[in-house]
């Protein structure tokens, strides 16, 4: 068998892979990403920049800390799209690094390291979810970077005899489900397994350092909790519980098809078989030390306990999943390793990396092609100017939650979610939670109540809100109706 490369050549290697990943993601962030949801998320960052508290002043279905963590960045280099994903795209190459790094380190085959290593930047970077969506300024990128950090820490903590580790790595692991609670799995699996795995030290005290530092990623909840119980809770709980479906026909046929995309994704298919082919391999034909096999055991269960947890969420995406790309890469790389080692040469790595990674770069430059002529916030910018341009600043404007974010017109109180309209709430509780139903919308709208409306609804539905009779002027840009100079 040939030596494996000195470590310093191959961490020098991986870098350099790893750093022009970096560089692909932030470009991407910064011309062709996009996401309609992450409006949502940004205008809120921006209202808590202005001072304003999710749940208490405005409507926010989400956990609160992705929203506060770019709220910090915009403040820094301004409350634009661009800085947020920029942070995204970074935490995401970060989370690349740290997966290729483990593998760099841990893979108990030294002669494949370097390889697997590789094999996960192409396969957990270029992933199409991973990549498309860990560049907006949703949660993705952070809480995927903190999911990972975790996971480094947690398998360091076991052979530790102080509490360090154990307590970090509660931290980041509560710290990614008070960013979204899709990661919420992650938790307990990460706590369970570090108690049962321990081999060093006292479970107690790890137990407790766990729980201590990972309550302080929850004082931002908590403190808004305690401003608000009633708000809080319906954010945070019930909505997801009861509400989410609301008004949504065919919901149960869209999860179906959401939960059986990987049949027509190469990546995805690819991904899965190598992962389901690495844990078989790890757990019947592997002689590698128990403690090792231990490590891509934890992957495995926080790959099935993400997967049951998001596709018990209705209704759910594809996007949600990229969650379990890190762990099942890893996973893909033992079962790689397990191919490749039989159909070539267990000395020569380099083809079966080559092949998969070459496979894994069609799947996304299809899936880029494909969506070449996709919105993008070049659109939105488009249409932002000219509203800002027929709206003066205290003018009273209809809009989405991206034109309320570019063009930094403050919305009007319970306009700040598009989706919230659907709920049907009673009035004093409606009011409480800063939530205007469709019917009271539609109201407000017919009675000319806004100066300027910006609306993606189709001919017919502008024709019952009576928009042309309302307004002397109208405009379309790009795909959006603008109407503004009242009767």
């Amino acid at each position: 068998m040939s030596e494996p490369r000195p470590e310093y050549l191959s961490k020098l290697l991986l870098s350099c892979l790893v750093s022009g990943l970096a560089a692909g993601l932030v470009v991407y962030s910064q011309t062709v990403a996009f996401a309609w949801d992450e409006g949502h998320h940004l205008l809120t960052a921006q209202l808590i920049g202005r001072g304003k508290l999710p749940y208490i002043d405005f409507f926010f279905p989400q956990a609160p800390l992705n929203a506060y963590w770019n709220a910090g960045w915009m403040r820094l280099f301004g409350d634009t799209w661009r800085t947020a994903h920029a942070v995204s795209a970074l935490m995401t190459a970060l989370a690349v690094a740290l997966t290729a790094d483990y593998l760099l380190q841990r893979f108990p085959v030294p002669n494949w390291r370097l390889a697997s290593a590789i094999a996960a930047v192409f396969t957990v970077g270029l992933n199409v979810v991973v990549f498309e969506f860990g560049t907006i300024g949703q949660a993705y990128g952070l809480a995927l970077f903190l999911i990972v950090a975790a996971f480094r820490l947690t398998v360091r903590a076991v052979d530790s005899e102080q509490f360090l580790q154990p307590a970090a790595a509660g931290f980041f692991a509560c710290a990614a489900a008070n960013s979204t609670l899709l990661t919420a799995p992650v938790v307990p699996v990460m706590l369970l397994w570090m108690l049962a795995q321990n081999r060093k030290g006292s479970r107690p005290v790890k137990l407790a350092a766990f729980v201590a530092a990972g309550a302080i990623p929850c004082l931002p909840l908590l403190r808004l909790f305690l401003r608000g119980p009633r708000v809080t809770m319906f954010n945070v709980v019930q909505y997801h519980l009861l509400y989410r479906r609301v008004h949504w026909e065919g919901a149960t046929g869209h999860d179906i098809g959401v939960m059986t995309a990987w049949l027509d994704s190469s990546q995805a298919f690819l991904l899965g078989l190598l992962a389901v082919g690495g844990l078989l391999f790890v757990a019947r034909r592997s002689q590698w030390p128990r403690a090792q096999r231990a490590e891509f055991y934890l992957c495995g269960w926080l790959g099935a306990a993400l997967i049951v947890h998001i596709a018990s969420g209705h209704p759910n995406f594809e996007r949600y999943y990229l969650f379990t790309v890190p762990f099942l890469g890893i996973l893909a790389c033992a079962g790689l390793y397990a191919a490749g080692s039989r159909l070539v040469a267990p000395d020569r790595p380099f083809w079966p990396v080559a092949a998969m990674s070459f496979l894994v770069c069609l799947g996304l430059a299809k899936s880029l092609y494909d969506e070449r002529e996709d919105f993008t916030w070049g659109d939105v910018e488009a249409i932002t100017q000219k509203v800002s341009e027929v709206t003066p600043p205290q003018a009273a404007l209809l809009a989405d939650e991206l034109t309320y974010f570019v063009s930094r017109h403050p919305p009007p109180s319970g306009l700040e979610l598009a989706d919230s309209h659907k709920l049907d709430l009673p009035p004093a509780f409606a009011a409480e939670l800063h939530v205007i139903s469709r019917a009271e919308l539609d109201r407000r709208t017919k009675a000319g109540v806004f100066d300027t409306v910006e609306t993606w609804d189709t001919e017919d539905r502008i024709a019952a809100l009576g928009l042309p009779r309302l307004y002397t002027r109208r405009v379309e840009v790009a795909e959006a109706n603008i109407f503004w100079g009242r009767r």
